[in-house]
């Protein structure tokens, strides 16, 4: 006789891989991390212009202007593009929730910041 799975005794497992590559596959990374941080910079930037001007600046706004990004740079284009739609949509996240965090007059330490430059050097590959 089997007994049905409660959720509420269900446990969770965790569970951490190490990921080794070779040193072209970690090239290759490398270059895609390169393209993505570019994409979000772009991002970045154009979200600060907007806002200057005092437009909207979503994320459909974003994936239009990726479009012509990858047509304008041959290198950008190079790269998949799931990626970059990818960070145009953690973009719009972090930018959403810090607006969120203004709008709730959060105190200022609590506040999640406005998505911010990403340098070559101090920002991870992610």
């Amino acid at each position: 006789m089997t007994t049905p799975n409660d959720a509420e005794g269900a446990g969770h497992a965790r569970c951490t891989y190490r990921l080794r590559v070779s040193s072209n596959a970690l090239a290759a990374l490398l270059t895609e991390w390169d393209r993505c941080r570019w994409a979000w910079n772009q991002c970045v930037a154009t979200s600060r212009a907007a806002h200057k001007a005092r437009e909207e600046c979503g994320p459909a706004r974003l994936d239009k202007m990726l479009t012509g990004w990858r047509a304008g740079n041959a290198w950008l284009g190079e790269g998949a593009c799931v990626p970059q739609q990818q960070i145009i949509r953690d973009f719009a996240k972090s930018r959403a929730k810090a607006l969120k965090d203004i709008k709730a007059r959060l105190p200022v330490m609590q506040r999640a910041g406005m998505p911010k430059f990403k340098k070559k050097h101090l920002a991870k590959p992610s």
